[in-house]
């Protein structure tokens, strides 16, 4: 089959009977028809549909090994550097239909399956049947181009609690049969939970002692017992205009509840394996592939902020301001860091163990650390930037009722009418004080966890070999 398409993708999604909860009620019909998923779901689809476009044909899709059909290239094991940068610019391409807003767009999980393929041999530890299925897999979701969220976060319960306490509501294997593994309890977060096709379970972490939570499998959204509940969608109105984000790329958030679900044997890639499930985040090079799509995706929201900052700036006539432009080279800088920090990890890149193009670690390091830290302030700085005008923000209503005139006159800046001023202003306040302005700010935040544990894992992955030697070889002079 090779690349879907947008057509392709929501008619899929639309025939699974997912078990989706929302606002106290199931979900019934079409999901791409419900107002909390028919403009995230237009969107996805609109990502699918740029892998069509012959101009991008090259940049979007590589033949496949198996099939020779064209597929999708987030499924592309980097062997060159040039295979690397390739990568890149489909990422970005498909950032750039969304903003960098959809942090879990199918390239995500595709860099995730890639590298578990690419690093499968460390499943044999298990058994050479898991190591197998997860190819399998690997090849099933690439020629079809399926989607995927996924869960390997624990809920926030008694977190003083060990995993071993039989309160733990945490998902873990409580048997296995001829059929497969039986998994019961919770996990969270599924990014867009229910708009997907499947759902693929990982490791909650390493140095766990409980074989129970040892397991890694991918089995269809729609499998019995398992259940999505949603939090309070962020799309108040489908107005683009009211909510230009929101609108377009609420990426719904869930709790993956599993109830007595059975995950087939080929479904299964790890099933209580403790050193398997403690040494494949390292062995497989997860944090350096993923840290390369998520900073690429990161560029370009940091180029849309700019921009956005920019038209801001010049909405209002406030470029000569000496703050005003101390604030947008605040913004200038972080983005030729973020830049640097990712070509720098391509140049810098190596083969590693499995035969993959591995991007240096150590930019990538700097730059999941960096951003956290700065895209606050982004948020801060359209904040103090716009002040009043991300409260005088009347909706596209007010501007087809008989006061438009008036909004129009009394709402123009210096270079706009009121209608566009205020299209502006809402995008400036999407981003910065809406719930899904937060709920961005929240999620860089926390992307890649805690930012005082990723500081640590810093310290310990950051080579620095060549700085100590630069000194040694200092005090070694007479």
């Amino acid at each position: 089959m090779g690349i879907s398409t947008g057509k392709q993708y929501i008619e899929r999604i639309n025939k699974l009977n997912t078990n989706i909860w929302l606002d106290g009620n199931r979900i019934t019909g079409n999901i791409s028809d419900h107002p909390a998923f028919k403009g995230v779901m237009a969107s996805q689809a609109k990502l699918y549909d740029l892998q069509h476009k012959p101009e991008l044909k090259d940049m979007m899709t590589f033949l496949s090994p198996k099939s020779g059909n064209r597929v999708g290239t987030s499924f592309l094991d980097p062997k060159t550097k040039e295979d690397l940068e390739k990568r890149r610019l489909m990422i970005q391409e498909w950032a750039k239909a969304h903003a960098g807003m959809m942090g879990r767009s199918p390239d995500y999980m595709n860099t995730i399956l890639m590298l578990l393929n690419a690093a499968s041999e460390i499943f044999t530890v298990e058994d050479d049947q898991c190591a197998e299925n997860l190819k399998n897999y690997f090849e099933y979701i690439r020629e079809n181009d399926l989607s995927l969220t996924h869960v390997f976060v624990k809920p926030q319960n008694d977190r003083s609690k060990k995993d071993e306490d039989s309160e733990n509501v945490a998902a873990r294997m409580t048997k296995e049969t001829n059929e497969g593994i039986i998994i019961n309890g919770s996990r969270i977060l599924a990014t867009q939970a229910g708009m997907t096709d499947e759902i693929l379970v990982y490791p909650v972490g390493t140095n766990i002692s409980d074989d129970t939570f040892a397991y890694a499998f991918a089995i269809p959204c729609d499998t019995p017992g398992l259940t999505f509940i949603c939090r309070e969608s962020f799309v108040y109105n489908n107005s683009h205009y009211d909510h230009p984000l929101g609108s377009r790329f609420d990426e719904m958030d869930g709790i993956a509840i599993f109830e007595d679900v059975l995950v087939p044997w080929d479904r299964v890639f790890l099933h209580g394996n403790l050193l398997v499930n403690n040494f494949l985040y390292s062995q497989s090079y997860f944090f350096e592939h993923v840290a390369h799509q998520v900073v690429s995706k990161n560029v370009i929201k940091t180029e849309f902020i700019l921009g956005t900052i920019q038209l801001i700036i010049n909405s209002i006539n406030i470029s000569e301001y000496q703050h005003i432009k101390e604030k947008f080279s605040e913004v200038a800088i972080a983005l030729e860091a973020m830049k640097g920090f990712l070509y720098q990890s391509e140049r810098n890149a190596k083969i590693n163990q499995w035969g993959s193009m591995k991007p240096d670690p150590n930019p990538l390091y700097a730059a999941v650390n960096y951003y956290p830290r700065i895209y606050p302030r982004f948020i801060e700085i359209i904040q103090l930037m716009s002040a009043s005008g991300l409260v005088a923000i009347p909706n596209e209503r007010d501007f087809q009722a008989e006061i438009k005139d008036d909004l129009n006159k009394h709402l123009r800046s210096a270079k706009q009418g009121g209608y566009e001023r205020v299209k502006l202003f809402r995008l400036a306040w999407d981003l910065s004080m809406s719930a899904f302005g937060s709920r961005q700010k929240l999620y860089e935040r926390f992307f890649f966890g805690d930012p005082v544990r990723l500081a640590n894992d810093l310290y310990t992955g950051y080579e620095r070999g060549s700085s100590v030697n630069l000194v040694k070889n200092f005090l070694k002079q007479n």
